[in-house]
């Protein structure tokens, strides 16, 4: 079963929120408890701007995954990282051998972003589905933790693939829950149940 991997901030996300990544970790995790795990991405630039920051994300009193666009800075910096014992998010991932070579450099999660792969005439499930045989056939501790996704059939191909985990949208999720034939069928059970026992509970008949 896939996990619900953390709570993630990306600096778009903090920006059109209008709340400061301190303020909204607090009141996140009041609401969640010291169990949630959280995702905050570096805004810095240049390798070294990137783990300074990212030593100062880790040290923050919550269980923090620092997220890193898998840029060649990104990467660079992804490695320095780890020899700091920082646990590490490559994002923005595009393409396989972006997701290869942030595997190789040590992050512990991988972030292709599925549908804006697809919105540039690409594959994203190909490329998750690539990137998971390469993690594998090389024996490699990364996991991909997937993200974009607009519909469901593209979170269930996704899924299918065995990664580790993947970040959905509200609205996609509730379309998981959604079908046009559920709501008639469960009115029609009440209808037979009602017609038989009334108002009796199940256990009650």
């Amino acid at each position: 079963m896939l996990p619900v991997e953390g709570h993630h901030y990306q600096p778009t996300i903090v920006a059109k929120s209008g709340t400061g990544l301190a303020e909204t970790l607090q009141s996140m995790s009041e609401v969640l408890g010291k169990e949630a795990r959280f995702h905050a991405q570096v805004v810095s630039k240049d390798v070294a701007s990137m783990v300074a920051e990212a030593k100062m994300l880790n040290e923050l009193p919550y269980d923090m995954v620092v997220k890193v666009p898998a840029t060649e800075n990104g990467l660079a910096a992804i490695k320095l990282m780890k020899k700091e014992g920082i646990q590490v998010l490559a994002t923005a991932i595009y393409t396989v051998q972006q997701g290869f070579m942030a595997a190789l450099c040590g992050a512990d999660y991988l972030a292709p972003y599925v549908n804006r792969i697809d919105a540039m005439n690409g594959d994203g499930v190909a490329v998750v589905r690539d990137i998971q045989m390469l993690i594998e056939k090389n024996g490699l501790s990364s996991k991909i933790l997937a993200a974009s996704f607009k519909n469901v059939q593209q979170a269930m191909d996704v899924m299918k693939l065995g990664i580790g985990a993947i970040t959905l949208p509200v609205d996609v999720a509730a379309q998981m829950f959604s079908h046009p034939a559920i709501e008639p069928a469960v009115e029609q059970f009440d209808k037979d149940w009602s017609g038989a026992f009334g108002g009796k509970l199940s256990f009650e008949s």
